[in-house]
C-alpha cells in the first residue's frame, strides 16, 4: 500500500456519504415480498438438479443475547430466558429439516459461520446439540471453513472446546474499545483480561484464525485513547483485525438513542482515528485487505486477495467464492447464483411460517442480467481492489466502455484526487483510494437513485 501518512482527510471527508457496504448486489433495501417461500424453494430444487453443483456455505443465526449493546445494528433480542432459547434453537431444527433434503447429498459444504445475536450465549450442551443436528443434514468437506462469533463475557473454556468439537476452526471475538469510559457508554464492559484469556483458550483448542473486532467512532474516544486499545490489539497478535466504523442509525435501531450523542467523535476525530488505525496495523505487519479489515500476510484473507480468489458475501470478506449460502434462522439471507432469500425477523412469524412446513422466506430478490454484470464489477473492485475490463468483458460479451459509458464518467472526481486510475485494461484503487472503496463502487449501482427515493436514510456513511 501506498504512505497512509500522506492522507488527504478533507479529500476524504468530502466524500463521507451513506452508501451500501456491499455484501450483496443489489443491496438488501431492493429485496421484495413479491418473492415468495415457494420461489425460493423452486430455486432450491432447481439447482439442485441442475449439471455442474456449486458446493455450500452454511448460515446460522442465533438471535438471543444476555445484555443489550447500544451500539447494535444486528437482529438480535436480549433474553434470559433459556426454554425460550431452547425452543428457538428446535425451530432452527425443523427449518433445516424442511430443506436439507432438498439439498443433494453430491454437494460439499465448504463454510459454515454462526453468527447472531450471540451464538457464543448457547451452553455447551446446547452447542453439541445443534452442531450434531447439522452434521447429521448435511455433507461436509474435510477442509471446511468453519467461523463462529464469539462474545468473552460469561464464556468459559467448555464453550469453545464445544464449538471446536463440532468442526469449528475460525472465531471472532468482539473487543470494540478496551477503554472503560467508551464501555461503560456502550454498555459492554469487557477487560483486557478476559479478552487475552479467550484468545489463549482458542489457541490451545487449535483454532486456526482467531479475528478481533474493533469499533471507531464511539461516545469518548479519542485518537489518544484508542490508540492505547490498538497497540494492545497488536500485541495479542490475532490473525485478523476488523475495525468497524460505527454506524449511528436511531431511526432504524431506537436503542442507539440511550448513547449520549454528545460524546460521538466529530467527523474529523472519526477519520483521524481511523487513519492512525490503519498506520498502526499497517506498521506491526497487518496487510490492509479493504473496507474494514485487516490480515497477517499468511492469513488465508490476504492470500486470496494476492490471487484474486477473494469474494465477498453477507458474512463479509470470504475465501470460498461461487458457493451457494443456505441461510437459517430469524432474518437470515441466503444467496444463490440467481437470487437472494431473506428470512422472517419477527419470531412469531418465524415460528409459525416454519410450522406450516413453508420455506421462513420474508423477501428475496431475482438478478437480472444486468445485475449479474454490476455484481461482477463491484466485488472485483470489493476484494481485487480493481476491476479487469477484459475479464468482464469475455464473462458477458460486452464491451465495457460502451456499457459503462454513463458511469465510467462519474469516475472523474477519484482519478482527480489521485484514488484511482483508469486504463486501457483496468480500473484501478490507488494509495488512500481504498478507503473510498464503497463510494467508487456506488458509481455502478444502477439502484442508487431508487433507493435514494425513501424518505429516510437507508446507509450507514462510507468513511
Amino acid at each position: 500500500m501506498n504512505n497512509f501518512n500522506e492522507i488527504d482527510i478533507d479529500v476524504l471527508k468530502k466524500f463521507n456519504q451513506p452508501g451500501p457496504r456491499y455484501t450483496s448486489y443489489p443491496t438488501a433495501p431492493l429485496f421484495s415480498p413479491d418473492f415468495t417461500a415457494a420461489d425460493f424453494t423452486n430455486e432450491i430444487i432447481a439447482t439442485n438438479s441442475e449439471a455442474g453443483e456449486s458446493d455450500v456455505s452454511l448460515y446460522f443465526h442465533f438471535p438471543f443475547c444476555e445484555s443489550l449493546c447500544y451500539f447494535c445494528g444486528c437482529n438480535m433480542m436480549v433474553s434470559r430466558d433459556r426454554r425460550m432459547i431452547r425452543e428457538y434453537n428446535e425451530y432452527l431444527k425443523k427449518e433445516i429439516d424442511l430443506l436439507a433434503p432438498l439439498v443433494s447429498k453430491s454437494r460439499k459444504v465448504l463454510q459454515m459461520h454462526w453468527g447472531g445475536g450471540t451464538p457464543s450465549y448457547l451452553t455447551p450442551e446446547e452447542i453439541l446439540d445443534v452442531g450434531a443436528f447439522i452434521r447429521s443434514k448435511f455433507e461436509f468437506d474435510e477442509d471446511i471453513e468453519a467461523s463462529v462469533e464469539i462474545d468473552p463475557r460469561g464464556l468459559t473454556f467448555e464453550h469453545l472446546r464445544a464449538f471446536r468439537e463440532i468442526g469449528f476452526n475460525r472465531t471472532s471475538f468482539g473487543v470494540q474499545d478496551f477503554n472503560l469510559r467508551v464501555q461503560e457508554a456502550i454498555n459492554r464492559v469487557q477487560s483486557e483480561e478476559i479478552t487475552r484469556q479467550t484468545v489463549e483458550w482458542a489457541r490451545h483448542l487449535g483454532y486456526k484464525s482467531v479475528n478481533l473486532d474493533l469499533i471507531y467512532g464511539l461516545p469518548f474516544q479519542t485518537i489518544n485513547s484508542f490508540a492505547e486499545t490498538v497497540e494492545k490489539i497488536i500485541d495479542i497478535l490475532p490473525n485478523r483485525i476488523a475495525v468497524f466504523n460505527y454506524a449511528h442509525v436511531p431511526w432504524l435501531k431506537k436503542h442507539q438513542n440511550v448513547m449520549p450523542v454528545k460524546a460521538l467523535p466529530t467527523p474529523d476525530e472519526r477519520l483521524n482515528i481511523f487513519k492512525m488505525t490503519i498506520e498502526k496495523l499497517i506498521g506491526a505487519g497487518y496487510e490492509y485487505i479493504g473496507l474494514d479489515h485487516f490480515a497477517k500476510p499468511d492469513d488465508e484473507l490476504a492470500i486470496a486477495q494476492k490471487n484474486n480468489t477473494l469474494y465477498r458475501n453477507f458474512q463479509g470478506y470470504s475465501t470460498k467464492a461461487g458457493c451457494d449460502v443456505y441461510a437459517f434462522g430469524l432474518s437470515a439471507i441466503s444467496q444463490f447464483q440467481n437470487i437472494y432469500s431473506q428470512n422472517l425477523k419477527n419470531l412469531k412469524d418465524y415460528y409459525n411460517r416454519v410450522d406450516s412446513r413453508e420455506a421462513a422466506t420474508n423477501v428475496g430478490y431475482r438478478m437480472t442480467f444486468d445485475d449479474h454484470v454490476r455484481k461482477e464489477t463491484i466485488m472485483q473492485l470489493m476484494c481485487h481492489l480493481e476491476i479487469d475490463k477484459c475479464d468482464i468483458e469475455a464473462k458477458f460479451g460486452i464491451n465495457f466502455e460502451d456499457y459503462f459509458a454513463d458511469d465510467i464518467k462519474k469516475l472523474d472526481v477519484f482519478i482527480a484526487d489521485g484514488l484511482l486510475e483508469n486504463n486501457f485494461n483496468k480500473i484501478k484503487i490507488v494509495g488512500s483510494g481504498i478507503l473510498i472503496i464503497r463510494n467508487v463502487a456506488m458509481c455502478f449501482d444502477a439502484y442508487l437513485a431508487e433507493i435514494a427515493k425513501v424518505n429516510k436514510p437507508v446507509f450507514s456513511k462510507t468513511v
